[in-house]
């Protein structure tokens, strides 16, 4: 297993990066023996000084993230050749959402759900196995606050996705549930997640796999039982992006609903608007208030 190399998941788009701990420790203690080397002995330092030290760190560090970047693309074309050679070999079956539905109901084939609990818990499919490949990071180390802030910046706001760490007791966990024999359909909220799950379950000698091409959010409201709060189409969204009705899964279900639908969330945007308005108007009386003051 030390020859998989997991790439990051994190979010939806292979342009964000998680920055390791390792790493995260190395680059700032090289930033710090930079700083500290660049600073003359019992010198205090001119605002140009430090205005152009600033500079060259965060030029330094903003290399680092590049190059970890560039690093994780790597490892996501390596994983989807490594995927592609596992469908077009045979070692992992794809399966249509309809067929999985057929499959679990008529055949009582176990479904094995590898999403995040804040996919999981707004729905499910009726008797599936939940085990997340990647969960919800709590930790507050540095190194853990920076991919948090990275994850926020570059779209988490947007999405609602936390960040999200491998589980290293994933596959332990299926293999307490299951045999290697066993007919297992794997599925995720869109099939990226689950088709990694697909390539460590196969490496850990499981041969009857199946996999749910474009996962959970691919399925029609019949394809499955399901279960929870929401639907399953629905349990990907999240963030500003859900609150305000601007998803895909939404603006389908506005189509099919009509105006009553957009009627809620163009009141939301409203009231949006009007809370950024009061706040920018009171923030201008204070301004004047502080100046008054200022001025007696």
């Amino acid at each position: 297993m030390d020859s998989l190399e997991l790439p990051s998941l994190n979010a939806h788009k292979i342009s964000h990066f998680n920055l390791p701990k390792e790493q995260s420790t190395r680059l700032l203690s090289k930033v710090h023996h930079f700083n500290s080397s660049m600073q003359p002995p019992s010198l205090k330092l001119s605002p140009t000084y430090r205005a152009q030290r600033s500079q060259r760190s965060v030029i330094q560090m903003q290399a680092g993230d590049e190059d970890f970047e560039l690093k994780q693309m790597r490892d996501m074309a390596a994983a989807k050749k490594r995927w592609d050679a596992l469908i077009r070999e045979g070692k992992v079956k794809i399966l249509t959402p309809r067929e999985a539905g057929y499959a679990i109901q008529l055949s009582n084939k176990p479904l094995l759900d590898v999403r995040p609990s804040v996919e999981r818990k707004k729905a499910w499919v009726k008797a599936s196995t939940w085990i997340p490949i990647f969960e919800a990071d709590d930790n507050f180390d540095a190194g853990t606050v920076a991919r948090k802030v990275t994850n926020f910046v570059m779209g988490g706001w947007w999405s609602g996705m936390p960040t999200l760490s491998y589980d290293k007791e994933f596959l332990s966990k299926v293999e307490e549930k299951f045999p290697k024999d066993a007919d297992l359909i794997v599925a995720c909220q869109r099939g990226l997640r689950s088709l990694a799950a697909c390539d460590l379950l196969n490496n850990a000698g499981y041969r009857n796999l199946f996999w749910v091409q474009g996962g959970l959010e691919a399925a029609e409201e019949e394809d499955f039982i399901g279960e929870g709060p929401q639907p399953l189409k629905f349990a990907g969204i999240g963030g500003v992006s859900e609150f305000l009705g601007w998803t895909d899964q939404q603006r389908a279900a506005a189509a099919k609903e009509g105006w009553g639908y957009r009627l809620l969330f163009s009141a939301r945007l409203v009231g949006i608007f009007l809370v950024a308005d009061a706040l920018f108007i009171g923030a201008q009386q204070v301004g004047r208030y502080i100046q008054d003051l200022r001025s007696h």
